[in-house]
């Protein structure tokens, strides 16, 4: 495992107990300077993992809790009139964080959906006329919650396929669900603390790109895409943008487990995230499917 990850992985398993697995998928998406969508039932630990992740990369850190009456500017901020100076005077809103929890962003309207997801794409938000930069390392977290749940407004295919994963922490295993009822776990901000700087954090970004994907591992990326394209049974196959999206979290995988080169292990343990979401499958059926193209396509490769 890589000298600087393993930290921030052992950090944050003392606050998610038995969901290895997640917390190293939400690394590897902020290796990517991608975004997280994590779709759970209230209660699993969602706000719990985000916060910690920004304690323990020493990254400023907002909550919004989306609701059905939350305007576009209550996440960019707006302009406001300067009666001293006879002008206006931009305030920030809370995206102007370098993490940033956009909590049950399915229970917003469309258009304050499409503000955010547009400053995600972007990574500046104009107001006014005027465009404002988000900061480095930039990184969003979004919640949401099933949609058969009330008071949801799905997100359009075009803005899921925006974020670069998705995943489901689901129910804790019992030993770990008994930690917590005997009250076994801190709070995040005196148990976390900073474990690498935003140099390292910034470095670790780079070094994604320097990982090597050898012919045969794109060659297998391309095989799972095309399959999706090809097999008939999927109305929303994979498209250009999720084909790169699942190159890099190959290369950011590889360089998790301390190794300077890809291989197809790495492209299966980042497929499911990256492609069920862009794909319409929901978080129960998800492994069941993903296996399967998996399966099917190493058959023919």
């Amino acid at each position: 495992m890589n000298q600087f990850v393993t930290p921030i992985l052992g950090a944050l398993s003392h606050i998610i107990y038995g969901k290895d697995e997640q917390i190293k998928h939400a690394v590897c998406s902020l290796l990517c300077k991608g975004h997280l969508l994590i779709e759970d039932l209230p209660g699993m630990g969602k706000t719990t993992l985000s916060h910690g992740l920004a304690n323990v990369l020493g990254l400023s850190y907002q909550r919004v809790q989306f609701t059905s009456d939350l305007l576009p500017a209550d996440i960019t901020g707006s302009a406001i009139f300067n009666t001293s100076e006879h002008s206006f005077t931009f305030h920030p809103g809370p995206i102007f964080s370098q993490v940033m929890l956009a909590d049950e962003i399915n229970r917003a309207s469309p258009k304050t959906q499409s503000a955010l997801l547009e400053a995600m794409e972007e990574r500046q938000v104009t107001v006014d006329g005027e465009s404002h930069a988000l900061p480095s390392p930039f990184f969003v977290i979004a919640t949401q919650n099933p949609l058969h749940q009330s008071g949801t407004h799905p997100l359009p295919e075009s803005q899921l396929d925006r974020f670069f994963m998705r995943i489901s922490l689901g129910y804790p295993n019992e030993d770990a669900e008994k930690k917590l009822i005997l009250g076994i776990k801190d709070s995040i901000d005196t148990q976390l603390h900073q474990v690498i700087s935003e140099e390292q954090l910034t470095q670790l970004q780079l070094q994604v790109t320097c990982v090597k994907l050898a012919e045969p591992v794109v060659e297998y990326i391309l095989a799972l895409v095309r399959f999706t394209r090809e097999s008939g049974l999927f109305a929303d196959p994979l498209s250009p943008r999720a084909s790169i999206a699942l190159g890099a979290a190959t290369k950011a995988w590889a360089l998790m487990q301390g190794r300077e080169y890809a291989t197809p292990d790495d492209v299966q343990a980042v497929f499911g995230p990256v492609a069920a979401h862009r794909l319409n499958l929901s978080c129960t059926e998800q492994e069941k499917v993903i296996s399967s193209i998996i399966e099917q396509v190493l058959v023919h490769v």
